[in-house]
């Protein structure tokens, strides 16, 4: 390693496409790392999502009423729990929007409150997406409207039901797991 790190700049040097698909591009970059050594990483690019943990009732209450979605992945082998989440529908669309309508199409519920938590890298291994975390509250009923690809119904539960199922291993997708915890943590006060 090198002494003195102040003068090396870690970054791309140069990136190759390999496939450029729906929801991801993936690519090989040429990088240089902190001790000016250079090296191939594959890198897969994604637009990044928007998350939502919708509250039926009073977040500071002591054990509020949530909404997850039981939702069937592919890459999973199977059903997994889920707050309902997505990517943008555009370029530039604003996080806060995404997670509304996400939300909306997921579980046909409305936000009239929509808090940030926090974001999350999911896997900087290999992927630059992010999530945005947010919380919703004050909400009101309307209709779903699933993409093609989605098989999804919506599960009310306690938020401390859901706390179990992080704890027992039921709820195993990492966004669902960062919201809960994240809420539970520092926005609920439970």
């Amino acid at each position: 390693m090198r002494e003195d790190q102040s003068e090396v700049r870690p970054g791309l040097i140069e990136r190759r496409p390999v496939h450029r698909g729906r929801v991801v591009d993936l690519g090989m970059d040429t990088v240089r790392f902190p001790d000016g050594s250079t090296g191939e990483l594959e890198m897969i690019r994604h637009s990044g999502a928007s998350a939502v943990l919708p509250v039926l009732s009073d977040p500071a209450g002591p054990d509020p009423q949530i909404v997850l979605v039981r939702q069937y992945r592919y890459a999973a082998d199977g059903w997994l729990y889920e707050v309902p989440a997505g990517r943008p529908n555009r370029p530039g669309e604003p996080w806060d929007e995404c997670a509304r309508r996400e939300l909306r199409e997921e579980t046909g519920l409305e936000a009239g409150e929509l808090r940030p938590l926090t974001s999350i890298l999911t896997t900087p291994g290999f992927t630059d997406e992010r999530i945005h975390l947010f919380v919703a509250t004050d909400l009101t009923a309307g209709a779903t409207e699933f993409d093609a690809d989605e098989f999804m119904s919506t599960v009310t539960m306690p938020m401390s039901q859901a706390l179990r199922m992080v704890k027992d291993g039921e709820i195993t997708d990492a966004k669902t797991i960062c919201t809960l915890l994240y809420a539970a943590g520092f926005a609920f006060g439970m």
